[in-house]
């Protein structure tokens, strides 16, 4: 199937075609100095009355006159619903996934969203988990899958983006470790402004899911889809613009195996496109589910090939 045609049929599984983008209707509530760079939290509109908070790190001497790539942090799940955004930030959580800071201090305007579910987009009367089941189960009998909204949330966080005056609009990326990554192939195939893409750990296929009874996060799971295709063919869906991706050889979360079949699988959509060079892989021996010092490496290496050259 070819890849306008897949897509197509992507989209149908999703849920359909998004809405027209509403008013982001920003708000910057309050302003952080932080060393090297500012904080701002913010929220913006993704749909009426459905506002998402988020951290934007804007590096020193950065502003209107002197601009700087951008890019958008998708944070992991882990069963912390509790911790999105603050993540990333630096303000919480893991500091191996204090990756908004490290790369705001490389000169980059960095924003960290929460995603439905977590941290400030959390429910009064249903917590956590339970919460999260119930939100992938409202869009599904509607006709649509978290996915779709997940997509939705993440192409107004780029509109966003591209609105502040200290962003080279034709310079964004985005990166996420764990959800975050799927996150990263899911958005990547339906927004062309990400020229520069990176996911960590996380490219589990339904082969796998289905051989080791694996159960992942929800926006992994796109009805009908797997009549299609798989999740590597989704991630081709990416190409021509630039993909990487890093892997642990023991990530239970995604069954090397099956990786390895699926990076094939995305070699061969890049190379059809005429694109081989965009797309790289690295998988760790003897690592688990972790951002290791050569994985973010390789990340601040992609970012920088293709956001500051």
């Amino acid at each position: 199937m070819e890849a306008n045609e897949l897509r197509e049929k992507l989209l149908e599984c999703l849920g359909d075609s998004w809405p027209e983008p509403c008013d982001l209707q920003p708000e910057i509530c309050k302003i952080i100095p932080k060393d090297g760079y500012r904080m701002e939290y913010i929220t913006y509109q993704v749909e009426p009355g459905d506002r998402v908070p988020a951290y934007v790190l804007i590096p020193d001497g950065i502003d209107a006159v002197n601009t700087a790539p951008a890019v958008a942090i998708w944070h992991q799940h882990n069963g912390q619903w509790g911790l999105g955004k603050s993540e990333p930030a630096g303000l919480a959580g893991n500091p191996m996934h204090h990756t908004g800071v490290a790369l705001a201090k490389e000169g980059y305007v960095v924003l960290c969203p929460d995603a439905l579910c977590f941290e400030e987009r959390q429910n009064e009367h249903l917590a956590g988990g339970n919460f999260e089941r119930f939100e992938f189960l409202r869009y599904v009998v509607s006709g649509k899958c978290m996915a779709w909204k997940n997509i939705l949330d993440m192409r107004r966080a780029i509109d966003y983006i591209c609105s502040r005056q200290e962003v080279k609009a034709d310079k964004i990326g985005c990166y996420g470790h764990s959800m975050g990554s799927t996150h990263t192939w899911l958005v990547g195939t339906w927004e062309p402004r990400l020229i520069c893409l990176v996911g960590n750990c996380c490219l589990p296929t339904y082969s796998a899911i289905h051989r080791t009874h694996l159960l992942h996060c929800l926006p992994n799971f796109i009805p009908g889809w797997y009549q299609y295709g798989d999740t590597p063919d989704i991630a081709g869906l990416i190409a021509p613009r630039a993909l990487h991706l890093n892997f642990g050889q023991n990530d239970e979360g995604s069954p090397i195996p099956e990786v390895r079949e699926g990076v094939k699988i995305i070699e061969k959509a890049y190379k059809k496109a005429g694109a081989s060079d965009k797309f790289s892989y690295y998988i760790e021996e003897g690592s688990g589910h972790v951002l290791s010092e050569k994985m973010w490496k390789l990340t601040r290496n992609w970012f920088a090939k293709h956001l500051k050259s």
